[in-house]
């Protein structure tokens, strides 16, 4: 069953239809659906809402009978019934057959991890085929959910993520066209989760693996990024997304230390440590 939201998104209800593991701290899910015709999206950093099952349901419960007020009858459900909301990017889109590819980082999963296993990432770690899933997505190509939007005249584009922002920063190496000079760093947790990447742009990649460094969050981000030289560029474009407290770090290194024109600059704050999605949800 799908419902109209507000266009340019719209509910679609998914099943799994495989998993695969990508590494120690990284699975891709792949979904089908029967109205996944109408998911369109040209964004490689394509934001989603996804809503799953607490263990024992069947499906996420939201109150799509409500249309227009289903938030707010969702946010009245009791805790233990009300579906897990969490915000993901879309990894791939493919068609004939429709699927979509979401990657889940698996923080907690690992044993002897030092932070505990959110609902989202037992759920994935669990999936298999035919689980059920609704997703909040696209209808319309171009919406405000993609934020990568390098301008026209860019000479270079530089991007980082953490294991988060990885499946965003991927596609959008990915989908870089020949002759674009692309500096990316994409941190992940365990040399495992290192992906090979296939782009027909000039791009160097440099994978950040904390345990090699003994480091427990991003910190080495901001060493790496200050000591490495950027190719010459007028005209640069910067797309940095994870922790929130990493992304202002980088952000304020490449605006007030490399002088980068601000609005040459999109920066996403995928998660915040120590809080949990609901938790940043009631702050703001």
């Amino acid at each position: 069953m799908t419902t109209a939201v507000a266009a340019p998104f719209r509910f679609f209800s998914l099943q799994v239809v495989r998993t695969r593991r990508l590494g120690p701290s990284l699975v891709r899910v792949t979904f089908s659906g029967p109205d996944l015709h109408a998911f369109h999206s040209d964004g490689r950093d394509q934001s989603l809402s996804l809503f799953l099952p607490h263990p024992g349901q069947p499906e996420p419960v939201v109150p799509l009978e409500l249309g227009d007020g289903w938030w707010q009858g969702w946010r009245e459900l009791p805790d233990d019934v009300r579906a897990v909301m969490r915000s993901y990017t879309l990894r791939e889109l493919r068609r004939d057959p429709d699927e979509i590819d979401i990657d889940f980082a698996l923080h907690g999963i690992e044993p002897g991890a030092s932070v505990q296993a959110g609902p989202a990432s037992r759920w994935a770690a669990g999936a298999a085929a035919g689980d059920r899933v609704l997703l909040l997505g696209p209808a319309v190509a171009d919406n405000r959910a993609i934020r990568f939007r390098p301008p026209e005249d860019t000479d270079l584009v530089v991007v980082w993520g953490d294991e988060t922002a990885v499946p965003a920063a991927s596609a959008i190496v990915e989908s870089l066209p020949a002759g674009t000079r692309a500096r990316v760093w994409l941190e992940v947790p365990h040399a495992g989760d290192i992906q090979d990447l296939a782009t027909a742009a000039d791009a160097e990649i440099t994978w950040l693996v904390r345990e090699e460094k003994g480091h427990e969050s991003s910190s080495m981000a901001l060493d790496a990024l200050r000591e490495a030289q950027l190719p010459p560029a007028e005209r640069p474009y910067v797309w940095i997304a994870g922790e929130s407290g990493c992304v202002k770090q980088l952000r304020r290194h490449f605006v007030r230390e490399r002088g980068i024109d601000r609005r040459r600059v999109t920066f996403v704050g995928y998660w915040r440590r120590g809080v949990s999605e609901e938790q940043l949800r009631a702050e703001g």
